[in-house]
């Protein structure tokens, strides 16, 4: 494998890239009209422009990377996350036409793509489930039924879903109708699927993911687990390794179960198997991502793994290097991601000009970037501009370095997650490891932190005041 095409952009596009040129493999970036003068253009070793902004019209377009890619006489496609990383038959066409899908093979990704189908691919292995039903459903009867016979709440999720799209909390009966039907619709939307199913909702569920990899020689692995549950709109913003809640028994009992989710569907490469863990540490199975996840940085510090080259490495049909008896956890590491969002306004997208863009630097810290100073944040693609990972020997004192490394994070031009991340991170609920996928809905609003803002600055006012009164009972000497 001597040149490899990265189909994507931004931070991850550099990210796969920097291993690549590591390894000695020269890179071709592909770009929209927009992205021409962005970071991972200028990185690799050539780029194509193939199309206008919207992905719909560039990034997306499978038929015209895979021309490009053989234009340009690549051995190999990366689709990195997101955009095309788990589309089946962008994965064919890509085999179809003698080149490497750095990923799993297109059945892989066909299975674990549907919720149904996976967990129908999961079944003979004993991997623990969350009650409800493995079959799609429209009917408003029959789901009233099902909901009473594993009882209210329930969740109603969208089988071709994603991101929190076409999934409905119902907590009573009279809400059920309308509530199927939103999901329905939305799943339509999104996906192109109006495919639904309803499972037993777990109240306070914690998300733990497991990440796997696998090579063609029998051979599959875990890397330890990732904790993920502080999200917004079901989506993560903060995460970390390892959980702070795993026991070591409860941490290899889960590593096994991704390991048979893995063989179940003949996996390939890098791949995560996700869970909910309920208040009593019981787990449940919930989904395979089948690419590489946003998150993976936090692995790799803890477990001192670089896993675009173990990719890189399977795909060229090679045997993993590494056995689970030589893996170990070292340190702890914590990723926060550095969205242009509004945080005080529903975490909405803010786009604008980066008229101040300087990232922190020193030893366990790590930044993950796709954007440069006076650049504009384009409207088209997911308003990530970086990741901000920091490592130490302890949580505490991973914890402790993202809260500097937020603060000398300098960025003027959009509103930023920053301020979230060190909100998180001088949380009691998360500094204790006592907290659940609510927590953006318990601890965070507007309201709560101009609240907390208005009483740290009345406190301030008071010291000050207090230190004032005291100031003017000293009596002072002349010179």
């Amino acid at each position: 494998m001597k040149k490899i095409l990265v189909a994507n952009r931004g931070e991850i596009a550099i990210r796969v890239m920097t291993t690549a040129q590591k390894m000695g493999i020269k890179t071709i970036a592909v770009y929209s009209t927009i992205d021409r003068n962005a970071p991972h253009v200028k990185f690799a070793d050539e780029a194509v422009c193939i199309g206008e902004a919207p992905s719909s019209q560039s990034y997306l377009l499978g038929s015209k990377i895979i021309e490009v890619a053989k234009r340009l006489h690549a051995d190999a496609i990366h689709p990195g996350y997101g955009f095309l990383s788990e589309n089946a038959d962008f994965a064919e066409a890509v085999e179809k036409n003698n080149l490497i899908f750095i990923g799993p093979k297109p059945d892989a990704i066909k299975v674990m793509g549907s919720k149904l189908a996976a967990k129908d691919a999961v079944k003979a292995y004993d991997i623990p489930m969350v009650p409800g039903i493995d079959k799609a459903i429209t009917d408003v009867e029959k789901a009233k039924k099902i909901a009473h016979d594993i009882g209210f709440p329930i969740l109603i999720k969208a089988s071709a879903g994603g991101g929190g799209k076409g999934m409905r909390i119902v907590e009573k009966e009279e809400d059920l109708d309308s509530q199927m039907q939103r999901a329905i619709s939305e799943a339509v939307s999104a996906f192109g699927d109006g495919a639904v199913f309803i499972e037993k909702y777990v109240a306070s569920p914690r998300h733990i993911e497991i990440q796997v990899m696998a090579d063609s020689h029998g051979n599959t692995i875990h890397l330890f687990e990732r904790e993920c549950s502080v999200q917004r709109r079901h989506q993560k913003v903060v995460e970390e390794a390892p959980s702070a809640v795993l026991t070591p028994e409860l941490r290899e009992k889960m590593g096994q179960a991704a390991i048979k989710v893995a063989k179940a569907c003949n996996y390939l490469g890098v791949g995560t198997v996700e869970f909910l863990l309920d208040e009593n540490h019981n787990f449940y199975f919930l989904e395979m991502n089948t690419r590489l996840q946003v998150e993976h940085p936090v692995t790799e510090l803890i477990s001192g793994v670089d896993l675009v080259e173990l990719q890189i490495k399977v795909a060229r049909g090679e045997a993993l290097p590494i056995q689970q008896e030589d893996l170990q956890i070292n340190g702890h590491a914590l990723e926060l991601r550095v969205y242009a969002e509004d945080t005080l306004n529903d975490f909405l997208p803010s786009v604008g000009h980066l008229d101040v863009y300087q990232l922190p630097e020193g030893k366990g810290i790590r930044v993950d970037n796709g954007y440069e100073e006076g650049m504009d944040i384009p409207i088209y693609y997911d308003p990530m501009l970086a990741k901000l990972i920091t490592y130490g020997k302890t949580r505490e004192e991973a914890i402790q370095l993202m809260i500097e490394a937020i603060d000398e994070y300098q960025v003027e031009g959009v509103q930023t997650t920053l301020s979230f991340g060190k909100f998180v991170c001088k949380h009691e609920a998360f500094r204790s490891g006592n907290f659940d996928t609510h927590f953006v809905k318990k601890y965070y609003s507007a309201e709560k932190v101009n609240a907390a803002t208005a009483t740290e600055a009345k406190v301030a006012a008071l010291i000050a005041l207090t230190q004032y009164h005291s100031d003017q009972k000293i009596v002072r000497l002349p010179d």
